[in-house]
């Protein structure tokens, strides 16, 4: 039987056989003993090349011609190759028709990613516009790599399966936290998974649990305007290969191994890992964009298409992921096992969670049956999963996202803090609702108060450095004309835009700064800071540093000592979280129980007098927990003047007085204190200055 012969002779017969039939399963570049079996899903083509590489800029070495009546089964093309070894370059060429009215719009000159490659290695010469003009890209594409074959020694590492309500997550950029040359790595190792093994001493420290990375998977660097380079990475070509660049190994195998380390170093320190993920669209972009991989395996099957032809863009990326198509969702939930299981990764943030909602033509479903397969698989069980329940085209799911053990971004709580702060008029009731874990939104479901993920800053956005000396942004150096980033963004500069050398405007800042960090992290729910937000880094009012691969996006590791007084405050503030339910899993409380349990009372200047009105700028809450006899008083102020709270339980004072932990209007190191060396108030009343949040607890008698 002649199958898959090599087509630079283009004369098969029995001496050039290369290979065998192959098995359709499993999908991607499998080791096995002997050689390497591949397999692909391509429904509507008619033939299949596999190309293998010696170079990354060469032609191919070898064209393995696909037998279509021995090397497919169904919609799977499959070839095993005796003698092939990791480190393997190859791709695909994949012939079929051209007819973008209808879809299919296959180039067999254009080489093609394999879905599954677990590796990608990409060119010096590479080039984006290639992958889309007329001729041949063999020199310059990218190509896959073949992965396995060998075991990596974990040595007993596991996912970490930390409570929700025990985690403290810290949203960084693999590449931005070291690359600054002040960092102290060897040029080499900045901007690296090993780098950030590095500097884990320092996560450590401050206290976080978990790190939320920005997408790691791989990426088209070039998918970007002319002059600058995709830096976040929301641009992916593959959804099992670790980004190349962000490896110090730049060895076939590098990558992989390399994100390993850095995972094993991580759970050692007791801090998971949380990825980025971005299965919602991909970076062959609209009908302009260049073929990559899926546009030419099989274009009606991976997108959502409109009209048969016009890519569906409920991503604002140009094209939309076809999510609960069969194919893709069997890729998707591969995906996710492939980093569990061989990967160790912890959890999972989807970006734009809600494309995942949408069926083949757009419409929003009851029971999306991808977000059921990830909930119910069982080797995904105990992987953290977090939606940013909204797309780029208006469905917005916060507090209604489909699924029993989805968190979500609370993009409600970003925006109502923020505008307390700023002293906008009827806050105050909003105020309370995201700080008592956003019962308005998630009441209804019944569900643990860490279904809310906490944020008033992220990747996307102002800095919370920028958030309070920016009223406006100032994007220009994305190339766009400062069009480009959201101009709803609910800042205030402290009274003079951008730095100041004013000690007056520097001090407001920092308790700025104080305040949001300790609703944040005091607020029911999941809380998470953005990198750098500790020692107040600035993108100089750049809301949108999506292409700023330099010292504007990047850690500057000179603001750790400049700025030390913030980073003491929140590192000490993740030392002693309150109001935290730190029982087992099975024992955790519901926020209904919680707030039931917790005696919650809310005030004004007042004792039991909360000032509700929409021109309240002031609200102080008390909250007695029995279990731990202790109570606590939190009184925020966002007037422009002091104002003197009454203090609950008078009649306990002289037994159990009032102490202080945190004041944010006073200079470190009283701003906040050591839990153990908190110190009397020395009145019933307190007086809480302007703009500042005020922490007391006090010990309940037996």
């Amino acid at each position: 039987m002649q199958i898959g012969y090599d087509r630079k002779s283009n004369t098969p017969n029995s001496e050039q056989v290369l290979s065998a039939t192959g098995h359709t399963a499993p999908l991607g570049a499998t080791v096995v003993q002997g050689g390497v079996n591949f397999s692909l899903y391509s429904r509507r083509s008619t033939q299949v090349d596999l190309l293998l590489f010696d170079s990354e800029d060469g032609p191919p070495s070898r064209i393995l011609c696909l037998d279509p009546l021995a090397n497919r089964t169904y919609h799977y093309w499959h070839v095993f190759v005796p003698g092939l070894r990791p480190g393997q370059l190859y791709g695909y060429r994949v012939y079929g028709p051209f007819d973008p009215s209808q879809g299919p719009r296959f180039d067999p000159s254009k080489v093609l990613l394999d879905p599954y490659g677990r590796e990608v290695v990409v060119p010096v010469g590479y080039s984006r516009e290639s992958a889309h003009d007329g001729g041949d890209n063999a020199a310059t594409s990218m190509k896959s790599v073949v992965v396995g074959g060998y075991v990596y020694d974990w040595e007993g590492d596991r996912p970490l399966h930390r409570l929700s309500s025990q985690t403290v997550i810290y949203e960084m950029h693999v590449g931005g936290f070291t690359r600054h040359q002040n960092s102290g790595l060897p040029a080499n190792t900045r901007g690296t998974f090993a780098g950030l093994i590095e500097k884990i001493p320092y996560l450590r420290d401050l206290g976080v649990t978990a790190v939320e990375l920005l997408p790691i998977f791989q990426f088209d660097a070039q998918d970007c305007p002319p002059g600058h380079v995709n830096y976040w990475g929301y641009q992916p070509v593959s959804f099992f290969a670790p980004h190349r660049a962000y490896s110090s190994r730049q060895e076939r195998l590098g990558p992989v191994d390399e994100f390993r380390d850095m995972v094993k170093a991580l759970h050692r320190s007791g801090i998971e890992v949380i990825l980025d993920v971005v299965y919602n669209h991909t970076a062959e972009g609209d009908e302009s964009g260049p073929t990559l991989s899926f546009r030419g395996l099989d274009n009606n099957a991976y997108y959502i298409l409109e009209g048969g032809s016009r890519y569906a863009n409920y991503t604002g990326t140009g094209n939309t992921l076809n999510g609960n198509h069969p194919i893709v969702r069997r890729m998707i939930v591969d995906s996710l096992r492939y980093w569990v299981e061989e990967m160790h990764v912890d959890g999972f943030r989807f970006d734009l969670a809600s494309i995942l909602t949408r069926d083949s033509s757009g419409q929003p479903m009851a029971n999306p049956p991808v977000l059921w397969d990830i909930e119910t698989d069982p080797a995904l069980a105990g992987t953290k999963f977090i939606a940013e329940a909204w797309d780029a085209a208006g469905l917005y799911q916060v507090g209604s996202f489909i699924g029993d053990s989805w968190k979500e971004w609370n993009g409600r709580f970003r925006d109502d803090i923020r505008s307390f702060f700023r002293s906008e008029d009827g806050t105050v009731t909003r105020l309370a609702d995201r700080f008592l874990g956003s019962p308005d939104v998630y009441g209804h479901k019944k569900r643990e108060a860490e279904q809310s993920v906490n944020f008033v800053t992220c990747h996307d956005g102002f800095t919370l450095n920028d958030l309070v000396s920016y009223e406006r942004k100032y994007n220009e150096a994305n190339g766009e004309a400062n069009r480009d980033g959201g101009d709803d963004n609910r800042s205030w500069n402290c009274g003079v835009e951008g730095p100041s050398a004013d000690p007056a405007i520097e001090k407001l800042r920092n308790k700025q700064v104080k305040n949001f960090l300790t609703v944040t992290l005091l607020a029911l729910g999941v809380p998470m800071v953005l990198m750098g937000d500790e020692v107040r880094r600035t993108q100089r009012g750049n809301n949108n540093a999506y292409s700023q691969d330099n010292e504007i996006s990047w850690f500057d590791w000179g603001l750790v000592d400049k700025h030390a007084e913030v980073h003491r405050f929140l590192k000490l503030l993740i030392a002693r979280r309150l109001l935290r339910d730190v029982e087992p899993e099975a024992d955790r409380k519901s926020l209904e129980r919680f707030l039931f349990d917790a005696n919650k009372t809310w005030h004004g200047v007042k004792v039991g007098q909360p000032d509700w009105s929409p021109s309240s700028h002031s609200l102080a809450f008390s909250a007695e927990i029995p279990k731990e006899k202790l109570m606590f008083y939190i009184a925020f102020n966002s007037y422009w003047e002091a104002l003197e709270f009454e203090l609950p339980f008078m009649n306990l004072w002289t037994e159990n007085p009032w102490r202080r932990w945190i004041d944010t209007s006073l200079d470190s190191p009283a701003d906040i204190v050591d839990w153990n060396a908190a110190e009397p108030v020395p009145s019933l009343e307190y007086s809480v200055a302007p703009h500042s949040v005020v922490v007391l607890f006090t010990r309940l008698p037996n």
